[in-house]
């Protein structure tokens, strides 16, 4: 499914997310072992958000970041914002998480004034969207000056001795703990398969510094296949 193009693809990761929403944050933990809670603490560390300030997490899901961005920064206003309904109706079943502020938002037509938000963060977004570039160009938008985007965003395998045992954990391991798991095989191949076919570390930075961001640095965990992004806004 990761072939799909355009609306055609934006209308199956939607539906997709619909149908996992309930086990999602469950295969999270078991695909990263657990990792993935760290990933998202380094995020928010690296949003550099200040007190009382105001985050956007688009894509949000179950509200993962935006919840560690309430843990981390006192009086932070978080917005959780995704266009799949199913997913935040089941991140506010999760208890500590009515404060988030959840909004229906499509990541290439954010419904958002300018300049709006000291950081943008996201997880795993920017290989489901139909346009990379347009999705960092509206996080640009919405950003203060000086503020941060950050991007965390699994990356193809690196060709290197691990590759072979990443891949089968990618394209064996993953889809059937997703048979088992959620019932839903098809969609976690489709998420391996997005990642293979996704931008690489350096490309992800050079597309985010054709939107307008400086100081664009990257961070990569889990043998290379994760990588958390940062850029900022300039203030001029």
């Amino acid at each position: 499914m990761a072939h799909l193009q355009g609306q055609e693809r934006a209308d199956y990761v939607q539906d997709m997310f619909a149908r996992i929403a309930g086990r999602y944050d469950t295969m999270n933990r078991l695909m990263t072992f657990g990792q993935d809670v760290k990933w998202r603490q380094y995020v928010i560390r690296q949003a550099n958000l200040p007190a009382g300030g105001r985050l956007l997490d688009i894509a949000t899901g179950t509200g993962d970041i935006a919840d560690e961005g309430r843990r981390q920064v006192p009086g932070l206003l978080a917005v959780g914002g995704d266009f799949t309904i199913e997913m935040m109706q089941a991140g506010k079943r999760i208890p500590g998480r009515q404060s988030i502020r959840w909004a229906a938002a499509d990541t290439l037509a954010l419904p958002f004034p300018d300049h709006t938000f000291d950081a943008v963060t996201s997880g795993f977004l920017m290989r489901n969207v139909i346009d990379v570039a347009g999705a960092f160009r509206e996080q640009w938008r919405v950003t203060r000056p000086g503020g941060r985007v950050v991007v965390l965003e699994s990356s193809p395998p690196k060709d290197n001795l691990l590759k072979p045992f990443i891949k089968l954990h990618l394209n064996t391991v993953i889809p059937t703990l997703g048979r088992l798991v959620t019932g839903n095989a098809d969609a976690y191949r489709y998420l391996p398969d997005s990642t293979q076919a996704f931008q690489g570390p350096q490309q992800l930075a050079a597309t985010m510094r054709a939107a307008g961001f400086v100081d664009v640095a990257y961070r990569l965990f889990m043998f290379g296949t994760i990588g958390v992004h940062v850029g900022t806004k300039p203030i001029n």
